[in-house]
């Protein structure tokens, strides 16, 4: 069957098996020296997840055309980056969890030294697969791949957007700061997994535009939803300790707004998200059902 003519359930199944597999042959084999190192990176990023981000490269790739095996490459990077960052929210110097998709955080499974290097290791791995010779891809635009993925992990993207989220707990923020700070901890992520999947085959430069329309509002709405399920979800449906934002005193879209302001909010994010996919037509198509996806989940 024609992906393209595949349910979103049954598409989101392929992709996420494909990203699975491409993850396999990335990461260092248990087997290799030294290997309970390699065994913690791959406890890390293997069987858990829903793989939102590589999904987004994939459906962006989708859109413009780009080969399939730039899109495995890019979509891994992005995994990598991601789970990188859950490894060291979790530590005890960041969030102190013990609960991440499903299963014990690393540092429990293993220990703190041991989850720091991996989370390390798991970064430099993203942009060492990344700048490897790509097929049907030119120098130029390798580059801007990694432009891309490096701008979106650091002091202006992620991790930026992290240390500000550290800095607030116990304070009041308003909306637009909230705001400020999750377009940099959640959307600049979400952001790059797109234009990751762009610029990976043919799109016009004006389109580039309305993409970045796309992933802000989808990147926000991302968060927001987050916020309502840490609220409204257990433990065991989320994959991760439930209502530990509001236990640590951090400043989320519901602890400003309230619960149904934030449902609104979403929603309003959600429509204006669709709009920006206007100029793409049913070529967005699977953009446009993950922007679903995103608004709609339960876990």
């Amino acid at each position: 069957m024609h992906p393209a003519t595949l349910s979103l359930p049954s598409w989101m199944a392929a992709q996420q098996h494909q990203v699975e597999q491409a993850l396999l042959r990335v990461l260092p084999s248990e087997q290799k020296h030294p290997q309970r190192f390699h065994a913690a990176m791959r406890y890390a990023v293997l069987n858990g997840g829903k793989r939102v981000r590589p999904l987004l490269v994939y459906a962006a790739g989708e859109l413009s055309q780009a080969p399939t095996e730039v899109l495995d490459i890019a979509a891994c990077a992005v995994e990598l980056i991601h789970s990188y960052s859950l490894v060291h929210d979790d530590l005890p110097c960041m969030d102190n969890d013990v609960l991440r998709r499903g299963k014990p955080t690393c540092h429990i499974a293993f220990d703190e030294a041991t989850a720091l290097l991996a989370g390390d290791a798991l970064q430099t791995l993203a942009f060492e697969i990344l700048s490897q010779p790509l097929p049907n891809l030119t120098a130029t635009t390798q580059l801007l791949l990694l432009k891309e993925l490096s701008h979106a992990s650091g002091a202006g993207g992620m991790a930026g957007g992290q240390a500000i989220d550290l800095a607030a707990v116990g304070k009041q923020l308003n909306q637009a700061e909230l705001e400020q700070m999750h377009c940099l901890k959640t959307g600049a992520l979400i952001r790059a997994a797109i234009l990751l999947g762009a610029h990976a085959g043919q799109i016009e430069a004006e389109h580039i535009a309305a993409l970045e329309r796309f992933a802000g509002r989808m990147g926000l709405a991302f968060q927001v939803v987050d916020d309502i399920l840490d609220c409204e979800a257990d433990s065991q449906t989320l994959g991760k300790t439930a209502g530990k934002d509001a236990a640590q005193d951090k400043p989320t879209y519901v602890s400003i707004m309230g619960l149904a302001a934030a449902k609104a909010f979403a929603a309003d994010l959600h429509q204006d998200a669709r709009a920006a996919l206007t100029p793409f037509g049913d070529d967005a198509k699977r953009l446009l059902q993950l922007a679903d996806y995103i608004i709609t989940r339960s876990f």
